[in-house]
């Protein structure tokens, strides 16, 4: 089998360039289903712009944007539809329903059926229930399923988030600097449950944080000047000279 055919996330040769500034030079990475990796690299290496391609904010000059084990054209959907698809995106900064409940903001972000027919008979609210304490628990929340959202501390309402992306049964979560904020024990809680949930999804994490990358124990990509500098182990990307000299510094 081809490497497109094998991967949920394929790109090969993708160039951005914004009013002559080249965000992406033909960037090329490929992600297996079920992985996790983690992507790093100094500002305006093109680790957003990436992930504006994969979601379809932003649309590539060139190359090849393929999902599903290139089953899907990602260049031919907007953005409503590429979620649709399964590729769930969380920003930096957390965005939650502060005036609604732990267990409401999950609810309000569940995928399913919400015809007046499911909402009559109560079938939707039975089933919500049980699929939203599993998405709570993932996300070490269950405990607190009745508080109100604005209540949480910084990393909760992170991991609130996660958990609404994971209501929305994506096949590839796309998760921006995570722990940007966290206190050292909600980072450590953070790479477990993200350790959990990309045993059945495929995860990108964008982070600048090395020893929150280090604790994922995934395959890390380094990005620079829109293109791939290193990729392998934390260990050898963490020791190559290139990455060192652009990026992590001596």
């Amino acid at each position: 089998m081809s490497a497109v055919t094998q991967s949920i996330l394929y790109l090969d040769g993708v160039s951005v360039a914004f009013d002559g500034f080249k965000a992406l030079r033909s960037l090329s990475l490929t992600l297996q289903p079920g992985e996790m990796r983690a992507i790093i690299g100094p500002n305006g290496a093109g680790k957003t712009t990436m992930m504006d391609v994969i979601t379809g904010k932003t649309k590539a000059d060139e190359g090849d944007v393929l999902f599903d084990k290139g089953s899907i054209d990602l260049s031919r959907y907007d953005e409503a539809a590429i979620a649709e698809l399964g590729i769930g995106r969380k920003f930096q900064k957390p965005t939650v329903f502060e005036s609604h409940t732990v267990a409401d903001n999950v609810l309000l972000a569940l995928k399913g059926d919400r015809s007046p027919f499911s909402a009559l008979f109560g079938a939707r609210n039975r089933i919500a229930a049980e699929t939203i304490d599993r998405y709570l628990a993932i996300v070490r929340l269950l405990d607190h399923r009745a508080r109100l959202a604005g209540a949480l501390s910084h990393g909760q309402k992170q991991w609130l988030e996660i958990a609404m992306l994971l209501a929305q049964d994506p096949k590839l979560l796309l998760i921006d600097e995570p722990v940007a904020g966290m206190t050292d024990a909600e980072t450590d809680v953070t790479a477990e449950l993200l350790k959990d949930i990309a045993r059945d999804h495929s995860v990108v994490v964008v982070e600048h944080d090395m020893g929150f990358v280090r604790a994922l124990g995934c395959r890390v990509t380094c990005l620079h000047e829109g293109s791939v500098l290193a990729e392998g182990s934390i260990d050898a990307v963490a020791g190559n000279e290139r990455v060192i000299e652009v990026y992590l510094g001596r």
